[in-house]
């Protein structure tokens, strides 16, 4: 019997090596999970293992991840609890401690479907072995960019220090592991191979090539800066090889009463609104989207009104920023649909707006040209939420309309002076596609923020005000530091982390692919 030790998990780096099976897919929090080894599985058991690892690697600690990091610096939201620091720009310890922990806590299902359906493995097969790659980089992404260095090549060494891997060669790996999935599963185009195990796209082979190949590309564009030539190459092959195009491609998780959406959980908990950034965007350009994301404030049917980011305890108490005159979510996202709103994971707008940034980069995207990439990306982005008249989506495009000025607490000015039009003005054409590619991500505000470092778009609000020792609040906060728990019991491997991180462990320091 094959043996993992996996010391990368909660905040003692504790020994995390094994998982019983259950027999039903929907009850994955009634695993059985000893402490001391990983045992082997079967086929039956690897699928169930499949559908824990794809629902909890993304749903994984929402609350610390998401909500309280990545969704406030994207500035899709605003924070309104007073005792909540993090849209301040502090790095709240426990918070980010428990944010490591959820994701390293969910990797023992992963690794033992790896295990167990590679070449000599019990439950060998190509096909599910190739899948659960793809998703392994999907689950990873997310860490290292807010981190950077990570644990990875080495989780599950069975040692008890763990060192981390620098973020390129995490990325470039990304890159080889794709490669190689989506070359490995041309043998199985057509066929199935998870069925309902697969809480995606339910075994569809055709499909998991597409998201592979879209999630290649969106790795490219990240490089695109740092590694030009790698980056065109694999954009290239991963558009010649078929990207998500359609919202039949749209990758969701599927939930249910035993596996719910965790940001309609965490709706019940009153700690943010609409953001004024949003605000200013969507009400400029009179988005029809804006009825799908949030909620009217109440007392009215039509009236939006966002919450600037980083308002101080004292601040958040004030009259102009009381719950009742801010917009919540729409109510598809509150707790009474959590069994059954699914999950956002990878849309194929984003795929399109990739695609249109890549044409200004030079690349061949597939002979179209970047206005209409960032076109098709708008017209694939209201058509998911539910807006198919194509004389509005067309009407949209074209429009001339900007953003606004906001009131509340504070005046705001517009957020910017691009239209929706597609600009003949270069120097706009980039602002304008990651501007309408943040609207489509939402409400991924960990993709979004990464995009925002990357590239300073949109063009976002200063915070009202920043607590960080190293941020101030004209700044970006670059990344997240390492966790209170590594430090106390992988410090040797934290150390590796530091060291290739290239400067400081704060939230200043640039990521590789930012630099």
């Amino acid at each position: 019997m094959k043996k993992y030790k996996l010391y990368i998990i909660a905040s003692s780096l504790a020994l995390f090596t094994a998982i019983g099976i259950s027999s039903c897919t929907d009850k994955f929090e009634e695993y059985n999970t000893d402490t001391s080894r990983l045992t082997e599985l079967d086929a039956s058991a690897v699928g169930n293992a499949f559908a824990a690892s794809q629902h909890r690697g993304v749903m994984f600690s929402w609350q610390l991840f998401n909500s309280l990091f990545g969704d406030l610096q994207a500035q899709y939201y605003g924070n309104i609890a007073q005792n909540f620091p993090s849209d301040r720009n502090v790095m709240v310890g426990n918070w980010l401690n428990g944010a490591w922990n959820g994701f390293y806590n969910q990797t023992p299902a992963l690794l033992g479907v790896l295990e167990n359906t590679a070449p000599g493995g019990k439950a060998a097969n190509p096909a599910v072995f190739a899948i659960a790659n793809i998703w392994k980089v999907r689950m990873y992404q997310p860490m290292t960019d807010y981190w950077g260095p990570i644990p990875y090549s080495a989780v599950g060494n069975g040692k008890k220090t763990v060192d981390y891997d620098a973020q390129d060669v995490i990325y470039k790996d990304f890159l080889t592991t794709l490669t190689k999935s989506t070359a490995d599963l041309q043998a199985f185009k057509g066929k199935n191979v998870l069925g309902n195990n697969d809480l995606i796209y339910g075994g569809d082979v055709d499909q998991w090539i597409r998201f592979a190949n879209t999630l290649r590309l969106r790795i490219a564009i990240r490089i695109s800066g740092v590694e030009p030539a790698l980056a065109k190459t694999n954009a290239e092959a991963a558009v010649l090889g078929g990207l998500m195009e359609t919202n039949a491609h749209d990758a969701y998780i599927k939930t249910t009463a035993n596996n719910i959406n965790s940001m309609n959980q965490a709706t019940a908990w009153n700690e943010f609104r609409m953001s004024a950034a949003m605000e200013s965007v969507l009400t400029g350009y009179e988005d029809p989207r804006i009825t799908k994301m949030y909620a009217p404030i109440s007392g009215t049917t039509s009236t939006y009104k966002g919450i600037r980011n980083g308002f101080t305890q004292v601040e958040l108490g004030l009259p102009a920023n009381e719950n009742t005159k801010l917009s919540n979510v729409n109510d598809r996202f509150t707790p009474a649909n959590q069994n059954t709103n699914p999950f956002e994971v990878i849309m194929s707008a984003e795929a399109w707006f990739l695609r249109a940034e890549g044409v200004l980069l030079g690349w061949n995207m597939g002979g179209g040209t970047a206005k209409t990439y960032y076109e098709k990306g708008i017209e694939t982005s209201m058509k998911q939420w539910g807006i198919a008249d194509a004389a509005a989506i067309a009407a949209y495009t074209a429009s001339a309309k900007t953003p606004v000025a906001v009131t509340g607490a504070v005046v705001s000015p517009a957020l910017s002076d691009i239209p929706v039009a597609f600009s003949a003005d270069a120097a706009k054409q980039k602002e304008q596609i990651i501007t309408q590619k943040w609207i489509a991500l939402w409400p991924n505000g960990v993709e979004a923020w990464t995009e925002y470092r990357r590239t300073g778009f949109p063009k976002l609000y200063p915070r009202m005000n920043s607590e960080s020792l190293f941020v101030t609040k004209d700044q970006v906060v670059r990344r997240v530091p390492y966790v209170i728990g590594e430090a106390q019991t992988n410090a040797a491997g934290v150390a590796t982390g530091v060291a290739k991180l290239g400067g400081a462990d704060n939230e200043s320091t640039r990521l590789w692919w930012n630099k």
